[in-house]
């Protein structure tokens, strides 16, 4: 009755936020019928079967979820469980109702992926989509779970698990080669070509579903053992504050305190970008550039410019996720230090420069990998463009904490940046933006960054005004919203 009781309070807690079940509609949406025809095609180029990933959609969308969502559970209830079992709970009780939660929220994930997967193309083969969806949920239940252990900052929790989803699906068997000897041991591998009825052929005596159950049930008990640390781990944090230099020399302190964050700022660049170099098949592509005042079609070859092209989509989902936690894991230091006598502007400089340098820091790290596969034309054109990107959308990181929160303000700032700059703007896709997608956030700098990368010459000052113009109603917003929060 008690882990009855406890797991009932913890799906409450769960449903208390409303941007919690908005954002349970809100994924499986956004990647099962909205982007899964576009990365379809975009799979077909780079070596993968195309349909079938309108089919694993269902399964990446509930692994993100459950990913995201165990991680939070498990952070934010760290020290309530300790000061649980201190008095007296039996540790194994506890143990149980969480597991039984994250799987509740596996389930809950999962159906709504399914939901959206029949509205979109309907179900072939519902028995084998079901139990693979819920397999990618568990498999991500426990890889959330071991993150919220390890990784105790919530940015490098979060790019951490983000992280292992991207190299997962873009490089998995449903987008990339299924043949790849590397990709082999994804967590997800055998369960998408289950899944998607594409038999390996590589399985051996167990087989593609014999090696999918292994890594569900070894999900399970990873996830088992480590919730039950949880229980036994404890940490203190500290903090000070003062006027803008002790701010910003805090603020910088705690960055330099985290060396999961740097290197996830090397490894995640390195990944993305040079495997993108590496994977790319040999072909053409066309995009429509302005060049000398002229617009004009240009024909590339695509492994020369594929790894300058996602180079934004590190920059601005990193950058995106750096403005969301600066503001939100000084929240309360902020609003203590305001009731304090602190000066909001010099606290919301302070902050801002932090969020400047993270800015600078990943735009540099990123663009560091990026020369070693790409050269692009104009080099300083195209640092400037990366740099308006990532200024950009950490911005837009700073409005969505206060807003949103840590566990839906994850979601949505993967969201948008995957949909602006991945799927709107990225020319694997199309030649030139929708019209629709020139007022995105992304439009502006994304022309200006295209325009430095392909072109001999500068053109795209309309698109360099619109940039900054996001970049300045962004950043007042982003001022109203944090002179609100800490009052």
């Amino acid at each position: 009755m008690t882990t009855v009781l406890f797991v009932r309070r913890f799906l409450t807690e769960y449903a208390r936020n409303p941007v919690n079940l908005l954002v349970l509609v809100l994924v499986p949406v956004v990647f099962v019928v909205v982007a899964a025809g576009s990365m379809a095609e975009a799979a077909k180029l780079l070596g993968g079967t195309g349909p079938s990933v309108e089919t694993a959609a269902a399964g990446w969308a509930a692994g993100f979820l459950a990913g995201v969502a165990m991680y939070f559970q498990l952070r934010a209830a760290r020290a309530a469980d300790r000061r649980l079992v201190l008095a007296g709970l039996p540790s194994a009780r506890l143990v149980a109702a969480r597991m039984a939660t994250g799987l509740a929220l596996a389930v809950l994930v999962s159906a709504a992926a399914l939901i959206a997967l029949a509205a979109r193309t309907g179900i072939d083969a519902p028995g084998r989509v079901v139990a693979g969806t819920l397999m990618f949920a568990v498999i991500y239940l426990a890889i959330g779970a071991l993150t919220g252990v390890l990784v105790r900052n919530p940015v490098n929790g979060t790019v951490l698990i983000l992280f292992v989803w991207i190299m997962d699906v873009f490089f998995g068997p449903a987008i990339g080669s299924p043949d790849r000897l590397a990709t082999r041991w994804f967590p997800t591998h055998f369960v998408t070509l289950w899944m998607v009825d594409l038999p390996s052929r590589h399985g051996g005596r167990p087989g593609d579903l014999g090696w999918a159950s292994t890594w569900t049930l070894g999900a399970l008990l990873a996830a088992w053992f480590v919730v039950t640390a949880t229980t036994r781990v404890a940490h203190r944090g500290t903090g000070r504050g003062g006027q803008f230099t002790t701010g910003l020399r805090m603020g910088l302190r705690d960055y330099r305190r985290n060396p999961v964050l740097w290197v996830l700022l090397i490894v995640v660049p390195v990944v993305f970008i040079w495997l993108a170099k590496v994977i790319t098949p040999d072909g053409r592509m066309v995009l429509s550039l302005v060049d000398n005042g002229q617009e004009s079609s240009f024909s590339f070859w695509l492994p020369d410019v594929h790894a300058g092209t996602m180079t934004p989509i590190a920059i601005g989902s990193l950058a995106t996720l750096a403005g969301l936690f600066v503001v939100l894991d000084a929240r309360s230091g902020d609003q203590r230090l305001t009731l304090a006598g602190f000066r909001t502007g010099a606290l919301l400089s302070s902050r801002l420069t932090v969020i400047g340098f993270a800015v600078l820091l990943v735009t540099a790290a990123s663009l560091s990998v990026t020369a070693t596969v790409f050269d692009a034309r104009q080099w300083g054109v195209y640092a400037g463009g990366n740099v308006l990107l990532a200024a950009t959308y950490a911005l837009l990181g700073v409005c969505l904490g206060p807003i949103f929160g840590r566990v839906s303000g994850v979601l949505i700032a993967f969201l948008v940046p995957f949909l602006d700059i991945g799927i709107a703007q990225s020319p694997m896709l199309r030649g030139e933006p929708a019209a629709w997608a020139r007022f995105l956030p992304g439009y502006g700098a994304d022309r200006v960054l295209l325009d430095g990368a392909l072109t001999a010459t500068f053109d795209e000052w309309r698109a360099l005004l619109l940039g900054i113009g996001w970049l300045v109603v962004l950043g007042l917003a982003a001022a109203r919203l944090f002179r609100r929060s800490p009052a």
